[in-house]
């Protein structure tokens, strides 16, 4: 596994880089495999979905589908370099090639799909902002928000769904905007802002690492929908296809049954026709995508299903306690709308 940091000066390089990864001839796939390993774009440090240890291993939520791909394309989920970039820049850093795809609490919206030269793959982790307050103000409600000056990450869609709330609340707010959300957090704590705005998922995750976690609450109003998940270039629809079925095979195999701990034994003894075409038993489901027959089954075996790797990483028993139980996160056959297409 390695490490690397992308700086704002990539910003500078984008329009040149950016023509120079449209020009290619080979497929990113290609480019992987002859690399050896996968680029892929992460945030700052942020626990639950993209944690990086004192030893520089990375591990989350997000960092499982970087992990998924790569275990897909080599059978290995540590052949990544991870990079690290703020919210201005990721987009860039994508577009430009610096990046073969991004995982990180991204959220999939018309003008990013359509306008910035990039496809989002699917959804994995569906969310909605809200707003974190320390419980010594008293407050309960978004609604009594109003003239109070609110902490945002800049160059985010959480920036401008705040400016719509409070427009269409017909409340006033000071916006306190940062680049970096470790200034932002700091910021926070230290009363330089009454409230912080982010993803819910993103307000736990925050919270979870903070002195004293339980002097903060999240306010019970959700005012957007934030459906986050991969994202890659245009233009290569193979690549695409590849990451979009990568996070479906962690999806189907939680709906079938299959886990990281019997994966092996699935493989070897199930006589369930979808079952035996997931993990390469039989059927040709690989060849479109350019892998191996046994590319989910390395993605199963080494990175687990989706439940694994929600458990392990945001669930109820770590410190970001994100219930999945009732969610939208849940599998569509417990009443959430987690969903993969049939693998046939």
């Amino acid at each position: 596994m390695k490490l690397k940091t992308t700086l704002l000066a990539v910003a500078a390089l984008a329009v040149g880089a950016a023509s120079g990864a449209q020009a290619q001839t080979k497929s990113t796939l290609e480019i992987v495999k002859e690399r050896g390993y996968l680029n892929c774009q992460v945030g700052q440090p942020n626990p639950g979905f993209y944690s990086l240890d004192d030893k520089g291993q990375w591990s989350g939520h997000d960092v499982a589908f970087c992990r998924a791909v790569a275990a897909a394309i080599f059978g290995d989920p540590s052949k990544i370099e991870f990079q690290s970039v703020t919210s201005q820049v990721r987009f860039t850093s994508l577009a430009n090639g610096e990046s073969d795809m991004l995982s990180r609490t991204t959220t999939w919206t018309t003008t990013r799909d359509t306008q910035l030269g990039l496809d989002f793959t699917t959804v994995t982790f569906y969310d909605g902002q809200g707003f974190l307050v320390n419980k010594s103000m008293g407050i309960t409600s978004a609604k009594q928000l109003n003239g109070a000056s609110v902490c945002v990450l800049t160059g985010t869609t959480t920036e401008l769904n705040l400016a719509d709330y409070f427009r269409s609340q017909g409340m006033n707010f000071t916006p306190v905007t940062f680049e970096d959300v470790n200034v932002l957090v700091d910021t926070f704590l230290k009363g330089g802002c009454d409230a912080y705005t982010n993803d819910k998922s993103g307000l736990a995750s925050r919270r979870s690492a903070f002195p004293t976690p339980g002097d903060y609450v999240i306010l019970p109003e959700t005012i957007s929908k934030e459906p986050l998940g991969p994202v890659v270039r245009e233009g290569d629809n193979q690549w695409g296809d590849i990451v979009r079925w990568s996070a479906f095979a962690t999806i189907v195999a939680e709906e079938l049954g299959i886990n990281s701990g019997n994966v092996e034994e699935m493989r070897t003894t199930s006589k369930n026709p979808e079952i035996r075409r997931l993990l390469g038993v039989e059927g040709n489901l690989h060849t479109g995508l350019g892998l191996s027959n046994d590319w989910a089954y390395n993605i199963i075996k080494t990175v687990g299903n989706y439940g694994e790797i929600y458990e392990a990483f945001v669930g109820e028993k770590t410190p970001v306690n994100i219930p999945r139980a009732g969610s939208l996160n849940a599998l569509w056959t417990n009443g959430g709308v987690l969903y993969a297409p049939p693998f046939r």
